[in-house]
């Protein structure tokens, strides 16, 4: 047997070099480019590692600090920071980010996450599941440009786990399912792919799925409060109340975030069309370019809703996603001009009924 002693000579195996402060933090290529060797000095990078009312707290090399609300920055932003003005903290170039139509009544855009790597999304194997919502989020992942994996938790209490994951299979091919136990050590086997050094996941989901459980998972401690579901429901009760970076033990950075009562998708489109890239392959070999899949000839869509290739529930989610994107995604101003031309419309249709009537 031939010995290899070359780790012990010189020039031998080269011993892992130990991350830097940035490094640890997830800096990288993407952001270094953005900046000169006197800017990392008069400005240096620190990343939002949370988000408070009174304003973010950012971290970098020797940096631990909550700067005044300012900067348009969401958790896991890149920033400058401007000592002098820190409101004024340059926030750079994102690689990816989760956004979302604020809730309420307002037209307002509310940024989630930025510089995700993985987005998992988190649902349970009991009545939360729902296919329609895990479109949502997956929709969400694809348009952020963040790589998605759906996690089934709670998959040891379920009588029939597989039927869980084959239904969420059925989403997208370019997603891989998940199903495990959040407790204990399975999940940090189970997602060690996706939280390498350097990187960072989210999980994303309804309340009460097991978020928080599985961000401890990672951690390896009890950092973060969980609560159990309601029994009469399966629903869950809010545990996170805000978003915050944390650092696991292997050097991977976790975002563990509020449940979401209400996800509206803005500026999405192409996230959908992913996620319904079937129906996208069907329209293509429709007869008419323009072909709405409704009563026209030769409608390949609507053939292989017929011929039960194409479930019509899957149609009716992807119309109801794109309908709401282009609403939401629309400018006031061009609501407004939609707004005007329709009153002239109705103006005009009601004087020319009058004018019938004299």
């Amino acid at each position: 047997m031939v010995r290899d002693y070359s780790a012990f000579l010189p020039g031998g195996i080269p011993r892992r070099r130990e991350p830097t402060a940035l490094e640890s933090l997830g800096w990288g290529p993407v952001f270094a480019r953005q900046i000169d060797a006197d800017a990392l000095t008069a400005t240096p990078p620190v990343r939002v590692v949370a988000v408070h009312r009174s304003g973010l707290q950012v971290a970098g090399d020797g940096i631990d600090e909550t700067i005044p609300p300012g900067p348009e920055a969401t958790v896991g932003d890149w920033l400058l920071l401007d000592r002098a003005r820190p409101r004024s903290s340059q926030v750079l170039e994102r690689k990816s980010l989760i956004k979302r139509r604020a809730p309420g009544t307002g037209r307002e855009v509310q940024l989630i996450a930025a510089n995700i790597d993985t987005v998992f999304v988190v649902t349970s194997c009991n009545t939360d599941f729902n296919i329609a919502r895990l479109e949502r989020y997956v929709a969400l992942a694809f348009d952020a440009d963040i790589e998605p994996v759906i996690v089934l938790t709670k998959a040891d209490l379920a009588k029939d786990p597989a039927s869980y994951v084959t239904a969420a299979q059925a989403i997208s091919e370019r997603v891989l399912v998940v199903a495990l136990d959040a407790r204990g050590e399975e999940p940090v086997q189970a997602l060690a792919d996706w939280c390498r050094p350097g990187r960072t996941v989210a999980f994303i989901g309804s309340s009460g799925v097991g978020k928080s459980t599985l961000t401890n998972a990672l951690l390896g401690a009890q950092a973060i409060a969980t609560q159990g579901i309601r029994e009469d429901d399966a629903k869950g009760r809010h545990t996170t109340t805000r978003r915050e970076l944390h650092a696991t033990p292997g050097g991977c950075l976790v975002l563990d975030t509020p449940g979401m009562r209400e996800l509206q998708l803005t500026d999405a489109a192409e996230g959908i069309a992913d996620v319904f890239e079937d129906i996208k392959a069907l329209a293509a070999d429709c007869r008419f370019t323009d072909c709405q899949h409704e009563t026209e000839p030769g409608c390949a869509v609507r053939t292989a809703m017929e011929d039960g290739s194409l479930d019509p529930a899957r149609i009716t989610r992807w119309r109801k996603l794109q309908a709401e994107d282009a609403f939401n995604s629309a400018s006031l101003a061009e609501r407004r001009e939609k707004d005007r031309a329709f009153g002239k419309l109705v103006r005009s249709a009601m004087k020319a009924k009058s004018d019938r009537t004299r």
